[in-house]
């Protein structure tokens, strides 16, 4: 059994453990505040701005985009979001599965026919260790989503694919729904995906019935690049929200098992104290019969 000395140690270690992942738990509920606000005034706009996008594409309109032609796969583009840093559950070893899971489907395009955008240190390294090159560093964007980075990120996917560069672009992140669930998604982002908006519209009675001004060329040369900057910019947000929900879980976590450990190892520092209290008593009486 353990003596007086090391269960006090180790009860003093595990309440300066739980000194530190209460504060960080303090701190990421802060930042979720912030980051949940963003994100959930954001959704509503992106979800709408997309619809409409999806609504002309699929209307009966002369005008064709070459953001919805659909190719052989040749090459792929992936952009997986991760965090900065740890602490945070498994946050990121989920990504890490689904970004595996979804090379592998390409793997027999070749490595170099997969272009890699990492959002995050923790996904950019683990690239890096897998032999991948990734395109360019966005560590900065993971922790304070901005909309100039995500517009240039989605010009460089979309010259990409305009270009024939690549024939598909795909996303991994984190939806926030709450503190409790953060929804792991794989989309895709180019091309557009317009069977979806014309399922919801057949089910609807809407009729994709549009009167354009000045024209349909102009609208789309300007909505679709706008749609798509906002595509980015708000995932980077949903991974960044809900990036802050999993550390307060983690952390909530990690607080409670600490709690309990005190607990425990209080009981046996009690119960050791009081046998080695007892040996002292039975100690004493034996030697005074003696």
């Amino acid at each position: 059994m353990a003596s007086l000395k090391e269960v006090k140690t180790r009860i003093n270690s595990v309440q300066s453990t739980r000194k530190i992942t209460s504060a960080m738990k303090m701190v990421a509920s802060a930042k979720l505040h912030k980051a949940q606000g963003a994100i959930e005034n954001m959704l509503p706009y992106q979800r709408k701005l997309n619809k409409i996008l999806t609504n002309f594409l699929s209307a009966d309109l002369p005008v064709e985009s070459p953001y919805v032609v659909e190719r052989p796969v040749k090459r792929v583009a992936i952009v997986a979001f991760s965090s900065n840093g740890s602490l945070c559950g498994a946050f990121n070893a989920n990504v890490l599965k689904l970004f595996l899971q979804t090379v592998g489907e390409y793997r027999e395009l070749g490595q170099d026919n997969i272009l890699i955008y990492p959002v995050g240190r923790k996904i950019e390294e683990t690239i890096k260790k897998l032999g991948f090159f990734p395109q360019g560093s966005y560590q900065q964007f993971a922790d304070k989503p901005n909309y100039s980075e995500a517009a240039a990120l989605a010009h460089t996917l979309m010259d990409l694919f305009v270009n024939k560069e690549v024939d598909r672009v795909e996303l991994i992140y984190h939806h926030f729904k709450s503190i409790g669930i953060q929804e792991l998604l794989r989309e895709r982002y180019l091309p557009i995906d317009l069977s979806d908006m014309g399922n919801q519209d057949a089910e609807s009675g809407v009729v994709n019935d549009y009167i354009v001004e000045p024209s349909a060329e102009q609208l789309i040369a300007d909505l679709i690049p706008q749609v798509l900057s906002q595509k980015i910019f708000t995932a980077a947000l949903d991974s960044n929200a809900s990036e802050h929900a999993a550390r307060v879980l983690a952390m909530q976590v990690a607080t409670d098992n600490a709690n309990e450990l005190i607990q425990e190892l209080t009981k046996q520092y009690n119960k050791t104290r009081q046998q080695a209290i007892t040996n002292e008593l039975l100690d004493i009486v034996g030697g005074s019969m003696a």
